[in-house]
């Protein structure tokens, strides 16, 4: 679909809270800060604390909030079962009553209970932080939009790793990112700022 809205530095719209929204914190774990895996490079090193604010700010509105983790079936992967890195970082550790759904794919949507509980609770609106931006956070936006809901992801609360191409081409962390994002945005979300969210509340 071909996008014709102007570029600009402003959000394409503002975040307006529609009855409940969820905070969805996907598959921030341990194992994501493992370098000897995942190669380094990464960007937004800052993501998990911009994620940690939309957090603080989703449970003193007492909105809904969700954590997912990948609980990956490869023997090899610093996310497995059982192992350190499965765990939730200390950053975003879930409350008492928060819900941690586990997948073991890239949508948090296969596999689970996520988009019955959603509905079961009422929540057509989704925020969704955390790692990967072209992986789980890609898949997990794409299915949401195309389910019916109203998805926002958060540019500065996700990040990513750098990629070689099919062809051998070193692609950076932020090329990755950005592209991931800009193939998302006003197909099956809006892009927004943890500030653009946070200035809502205040």
């Amino acid at each position: 679909m071909e996008n014709t809205q102007a570029s600009t530095n402003e959000p394409l719209q503002p975040f307006i809270p529609d009855g409940q929204p969820a905070l969805l914190l996907v598959d921030i774990q341990q194992g994501f800060e493992d370098p000897a895996y995942w190669g380094g490079g990464r960007n937004h090193p800052d993501a998990e604390k911009n994620a940690a604010r939309l957090l603080e700010v989703w449970r003193n509105h007492g909105f809904p909030v969700i954590h997912v983790k990948h609980n990956s079936v490869l023997p090899q992967s610093p996310l497995a079962e059982g192992k350190p890195g499965n765990a939730i970082q200390t950053v975003v550790q879930p409350n008492e009553g928060e819900p941690v759904i586990g997948k073991t794919v890239n949508s948090a949507f296969i596999g689970t209970d996520l988009e019955q509980r959603l509905h079961d609770n009422d929540i057509r609106q989704l925020v969704v932080v955390g790692l990967t931006t072209d992986q789980c956070i890609s898949t997990t936006v794409r299915m949401a939009g195309n389910l019916g809901f109203d998805t926002y992801v958060v540019n500065d609360a996700t990040a990513t790793f750098p990629k070689a191409g099919f062809d051998g081409k070193h692609y950076s962390a932020e090329t990755i990112h950005e592209t991931a994002l800009a193939s998302l945005n006003e197909e099956f979300a809006t892009v927004l700022n943890t500030e653009d969210i946070i200035k809502t509340f205040i």
